[in-house]
C-alpha cells in the first residue's frame, strides 16, 4: 500500500507543470501524462466502461490513473463539466493526504460551474466525506447541511438516502442513536433495491452502520444478527473492505456480550485492514477495545500498550470519542494505584483535553445538525404538503389546519423544552437540599393492627421481615446486581409474597421501585458528597449503584429523581465551576 501510495506521488509531481497549464479551469488534477490523449481504442466507449475499468484496476494505481486520465480526456473534450466533476471524485482516492483537500476543492469548484443543484449537492457531499474519513466531523457537517441546501428539493432519490447515510454517521457519533437508527433503517430499505456498485456500497455501509447503532442501544443479540447478515451479504456481493469493518464492530459488540476472547480475535483480525485503508480512528477504537478485554480479566499490564495507543492517536490526530474518555480514567487510576504521580499527572492532562476536545465539538455539532438538518427535513414536509393541496380547493381547510399544528406544535416543543428546563433545575434544587432521612425504628405489630390494615400475614413474620429490610438497607446490599424478590426472600428465609406485601404496605411501592429508589438515594448522595465520582461516566456510575445497563441506570435515576443522570451531573459541575 506504501509503495502504491509512492508511485502515485511520483506520478503526481512528474507532471504537475503540465496539468496547470493544461487544465481549462484553474483547478488541480490528476496524474494525466504531457500530451496525453484519449487513445483511439477508447474514443467510443462509455463513461460507464471507463468508470468500471477504474474500479477493476483499483488496487493497480498506474492501471487506474491511465483509465481516469482518459475518463478526464473525454470529458474534457466534450466539454461536459459533470463527467469532469465524477473524474476528479474518482482521482480524490488515488492522490497523496496531503493533496486530497486540493481535490475535494477541486470538485466543488467545477460542480459550481454547472449550475446543477444535484451536483453541487453531491460535490459538497464529497467534500464532507474527506473531513468525515479525516474525523474531523464538524467540518464534515458543515458541507452535509451545505448539500441538503442543493439536494432536498431535487429529484435525486439517491443523493438524498446517500445524504441520510452521512447525517445518521454524524448523528451516531453525537450519540443520537434512536435518530440515526430510523435513517439507516430507510437506507437499507432503499439501496437493497439495485443491484449497482455505488448501490451495493450503500447497503453493505447501511447494514454495517445498523449494527453498530444497536450496539450503542444495547441490543447486542440484535447487533450480533445484523452483523452476521451484514457479513453474509458482504461475502455475497465480494466486498472485502466492507468485510473487516464489520467484523470490527462485531468484536466491539462481543466484547460487550463479555466473550472477551472471541472479541480480541475479531478486532485483531479486522485491524490490519482497517490500518492498510489509514483509518485511525477506528484503529484507536480497536485497540481501546482490546485494551478493555484484557482489563477486564484483570489483565492490566497486556491492557497498557493498547489504551496508550489510543492516546497516541489522540495526540497526532486530535481524534476522541465519548466512549474513548474511559481510557484515560483508566489510566489515570492505574497510576494513581501504582504512586506514579509523574504518570497520573500526565493523564490527567490528557483527560482534561480530552473533555474541552468533546464538549466543544458536540455542543456545537449537536445544536446544528438539530437546527439546519431536522427542522429543515420538517419544513421540507411542510412544503410538500402544501404543493401537494395547491390547487385543490376542497383540501385549504386541511392546509390551514397542518399549518396551525404545525404552529402550535412548535410552540408546544419550545413551551415544553422551557418548562422542563425550569422543573428539571426545580428538581435538581430540591435533591441538593434533600436531607437523608433518619433509618427507621424497628415497628413492633400487633396481630389486631395488621389484620386491621389488610395484611394477612403472621405479625411475628411481619416484623422480622422489617427487620431484614432494615439490615438490607443499612449494609447497603441493595448495591448488589442481579437481585430478583425471590432471591431476596430466600436470603430472609421467608417467600416471595409476604415480602412483597410487607414492602408495598411499609416502604408505600412494589419491588422494582423499592430496590431501585435505594440506588438512586445512594448514587445522589455520593455525587452530591464526593466530587471524583462526577467524572464517572453513565455506565461507570451504573456499575456503582448495581445496574446492570446504562439504560436501566437512566430510566430508574429518572423515575425517582425527575431528571436524567447527564442533567445532575451538568448542574452539579456547573455550581463547582462558579465556586471555583
Amino acid at each position: 500500500m506504501q509503495n502504491q501510495k509512492q508511485q502515485k506521488f511520483l506520478m503526481i509531481n512528474k507532471f504537475n507543470i503540465f496539468y496547470l497549464l493544461c487544465l481549462v479551469i484553474a483547478i488541480p488534477v490528476f496524474s494525466q501524462q504531457k500530451g496525453f490523449q484519449l487513445p483511439d481504442s477508447l474514443k467510443d466507449k462509455s463513461y460507464d466502461y471507463l468508470n468500471n475499468r477504474i474500479d477493476l484496476y483499483e488496487e493497480d494505481t498506474i492501471k487506474a490513473l491511465f483509465y481516469l486520465d482518459s475518463y478526464l480526456s473525454k470529458a474534457k473534450s466534450e466539454k461536459n463539466l459533470n463527467e469532469m466533476v465524477n473524474a476528479y471524485s474518482n482521482a480524490i482516492f488515488f492522490v497523496p493526504e496531503n493533496l486530497k483537500l486540493a481535490y475535494a476543492d477541486s470538485i466543488v469548484a467545477t460542480a459550481k460551474m454547472t449550475n446543477d443543484p444535484p451536483v453541487i449537492g453531491s460535490a459538497y457531499i464529497s467534500k464532507g466525506n474527506f473531513y468525515y474519513s479525516i474525523k474531523n466531523y464538524a467540518q464534515a457537517l458543515n458541507f452535509y447541511l451545505l448539500a441538503s441546501d442543493y439536494i432536498s428539493n431535487s429529484d435525486d432519490a439517491y443523493l438524498k438516502y446517500e445524504l441520510k447515510y452521512h447525517i445518521a454517521g454524524i448523528k451516531i457519533h453525537l450519540g443520537f442513536n434512536d435518530e440515526a437508527l430510523v435513517l439507516l433503517k430507510e437506507c437499507v430499505d432503499y439501496f437493497k433495491q439495485y443491484d449497482e456498485y455505488d448501490y451495493q456500497r450503500g447497503y453493505l455501509n447501511s447494514l454495517h452502520s445498523l449494527g453498530l447503532v444497536y450496539n450503542r442501544l444495547g441490543k447486542y443479540d440484535l447487533s450480533t444478527e445484523t452483523n452476521e447478515f451484514a457479513l453474509k451479504e458482504a461475502k455475497r456481493l465480494n466486498i472485502d473492505l466492507t468485510q473487516n469493518y464489520i467484523i470490527h464492530s462485531e468484536g466491539i459488540n462481543q466484547y460487550f456480550k463479555k466473550n472477551y476472547t472471541k472479541a480480541v480475535h475479531d478486532i485483531q483480525q479486522a485491524l490490519p485492514a482497517i490500518i492498510k485503508n489509514n483509518d485511525f480512528a477506528n484503529e484507536a477504537v480497536g485497540y481501546f477495545y482490546i485494551g478493555k478485554c484484557y482489563w477486564d480479566q484483570k489483565q492490566q499490564e497486556k491492557a497498557l500498550p493498547y489504551f496508550k495507543k489510543v492516546d497516541r492517536t489522540f495526540a497526532e490526530k486530535n481524534y476522541i470519542r465519548p466512549d474513548l474518555r474511559e481510557n484515560y480514567e483508566l489510566l489515570v487510576g492505574y497510576y494513581k494505584e501504582k504512586g506514579d504521580v509523574k504518570n497520573q499527572l500526565y493523564y490527567i492532562n490528557r483527560l482534561m483535553k480530552a473533555d474541552s476536545v468533546l464538549n466543544a465539538n458536540f455542543k456545537y455539532m449537536s445544536g446544528k445538525i438539530h437546527k439546519e438538518y431536522d427542522t429543515k427535513a420538517l419544513r421540507q414536509a411542510k412544503q410538500e404538503i402544501e404543493k401537494q393541496l395547491a390547487g385543490k380547493e376542497k383540501t385549504t381547510l386541511l392546509l390551514y389546519f397542518s399549518l396551525a399544528v404545525f404552529f402550535f406544535l412548535t410552540l408546544y416543543f419550545f413551551y415544553r423544552y422551557y418548562s422542563n428546563q425550569k422543573l428539571y433545575r426545580q428538581k435538581f434544587e430540591e435533591l441538593m437540599d434533600a436531607k437523608k432521612e433518619e433509618p427507621q425504628d424497628p415497628i413492633s405489630i400487633h396481630k389486631e393492627d395488621t389484620e386491621k390494615k389488610g395484611l394477612d400475614i403472621n405479625p411475628d413474620v411481619v416484623t422480622a421481615i422489617l427487620k431484614e429490610l432494615e439490615k438490607f438497607e443499612s449494609r447497603k446490599k441493595f448495591l448488589e446486581k442481579d437481585l430478583t424478590l425471590v432471591n431476596l426472600a430466600s436470603a430472609f428465609n421467608t417467600n416471595s409474597n409476604y415480602l412483597s406485601k410487607v414492602i408495598n404496605h411499609y416502604r408505600n411501592k412494589n419491588y422494582n421501585n423499592y430496590l431501585n429508589d435505594l440506588r438512586i438515594d445512594y448514587i445522589v448522595d455520593l455525587l452530591k458528597s464526593q466530587s471524583k465520582y462526577r467524572n464517572y461516566t453513565i455506565k461507570a456510575l451504573a456499575d456503582e449503584s448495581g445496574f446492570s445497563t446504562p439504560q436501566h441506570f437512566s430510566k430508574a435515576f429518572f423515575a425517582s429523581t425527575g431528571i436524567y443522570p447527564s442533567y445532575f451531573l451538568n448542574e452539579l459541575n456547573k455550581e463547582r465551576d462558579n465556586v471555583a
